[in-house]
């Protein structure tokens, strides 16, 4: 026992002795890429280092004399030699910086992870701001860069990944870069084609069943019928939290309701867990925000920067306003997103269709290595990905009852298998 506690204590004193000599090569090395202005050392529980970088970026990579940027980067290590995970993030990236943080893919496939946090977002916006530049573009000139840079320490298999607008961007990548990585894996990832793409509400009126639709609708009425009631709650919740609007206070409760349906099923919350109509006027405007909260439709909150984008390029949703338009008071929610969320400075947009035909056309015309995850009951997988026949590499793989939180481990077992099966077989490639 004593012996085999010698040896235990000596392999710890080896692992740590390589660890910090690892640890002081991927410093070193980090610090020798070009562009490179920030190291600072991070906490992890699942890689072996990881880092915060900070990486230069142009703000217009076609002109280089309109400034830079700094834009947020983290690198969780596992080994040089190991596959790269890029990650594609559509918002701001501040929770890839906890300790606890692990990425899907990485975790399977045993992989570095390079974690890219948007242009535009918490501590990746440019100074000053100009709307401009702000365009799927640029950002996919930017996961570019940053891939280009961190090849230099990572030779292996690259893949490419994001979750829902991070999904999105995955897509854009390939299509502006389709050599920079060898297979991509967008999950819940839409692609519209307008700013009110009326293929999600056509998707809820036969998502579930006609029971629970029946229920949602019945909640969403009755909601309404109750607006004498629940306009006092919203208006002292709004108060309490310090949301402020650009519109009347019957308007918000009138797009809360409109919100309800969408946000219900995109998140998977059981239509058992709607409360009773008998229930009284709290215990049902509580469920209403629990699901559908009014500060998504504030000007005060921090989505601005998806908002622009969503208007101009990426696309959105619409919101079906006839079965309701008995109780509500607004007579139509068209052109809802210009009127009430787009920050003031993006000024009057136009929904550029471009962006749209430029991916379709990409996935149309080519077979690139891209393997998609969607929720069934998820209002996003009305937009998602087109399947073409006649493609040997574009996969899509769709959970039964799956919302916007689909993964690969929350598939059934078999098409788990089948798509970690997949993924092996392109990394041997």
């Amino acid at each position: 026992m004593v012996r085999r506690t010698l040896h235990l204590i000596l392999f710890s004193f080896l692992f740590t002795l390589t660890a910090f000599a690892v640890s002081g090569e991927l410093k070193e090395k980090l610090a020798g890429l070009h562009d490179i202005t920030h190291i600072e050392l991070l906490e992890s529980e699942h890689y072996t280092e990881k880092y915060l970088v900070r990486i230069t970026q142009p703000v217009d990579h076609k002109r280089p004399e309109a400034g830079c940027f700094t834009q947020r980067v983290v690198i969780s290590h596992v080994g040089f030699d190991r596959p790269t995970v890029v990650v594609t993030e559509g918002y701001g990236g501040a929770y890839a910086l906890n300790p606890h943080y692990r990425e899907e893919l990485s975790q399977l496939l045993h992989a570095n992870l390079v974690f890219v946090e948007h242009r535009y977002f918490l501590e990746s916006t440019p100074e000053p701001l100009d709307w401009d530049y702000l365009t799927a573009e640029n950002a996919a000139y930017d996961l570019h860069h940053v891939t280009a840079t961190f090849k230099q320490l990572y030779s292996g298999k690259w893949i490419s990944t994001g979750i829902s607008k991070g999904g999105q961007m995955t897509m854009i990548y390939c299509a502006y870069f389709p050599a920079d990585v060898d297979f991509a894996v967008p999950y819940v990832a839409p692609l519209n084609r307008s700013v009110e793409d009326d293929r999600q509400e056509a998707f809820l009126r036969k998502v579930g069943s006609k029971a629970e639709r029946k229920k949602i609708k019945d909640f969403q009425t009755e909601i309404l019928k109750r607006k004498e009631a629940m306009i006092p709650l919203l208006a002292d919740f709004c108060h309490e939290k310090e949301l402020t609007f650009r519109i009347p206070v019957e308007e918000v409760l009138d797009y809360c309701v409109l919100e309800y349906a969408f946000a219900l099923w995109q998140w998977g919350t059981p239509v058992s867990a709607i409360p009773p109509l008998t229930s009284d006027d709290r215990m049902l405007f509580h469920h209403l925000i629990d699901i559908s909260n009014p500060d998504y439709f504030a000007e005060n909150q921090p989505a601005g920067s998806f908002f622009v984008q969503a208007a101009r390029e990426l696309g959105y949703y619409g919101y079906d306003c006839k079965p309701l338009k008995k109780y509500l008071t607004i007579k139509s929610s068209k052109g809802y997103l210009e009127k009430i969320m787009l920050p003031e400075t993006a000024g009057s947009t136009e929904f550029n269709p471009a962006l749209y035909h430029k991916v379709f056309n990409f996935l149309k015309d080519n077979d690139p290595k891209i393997l998609w995850i969607y929720g069934e009951t998820d209002p996003w997988s009305a937009t998602r990905a087109p399947g073409f026949k006649g493609k040997k590499n574009g996969q899509i793989y769709i959970q039964p009852r799956g919302s916007h939180r689909t993964r690969i481990h929350t598939m059934p077992q078999g098409m788990k298998e089948k798509i970690i099966a997949q993924l092996q077989a392109w990394l041997a490639e």
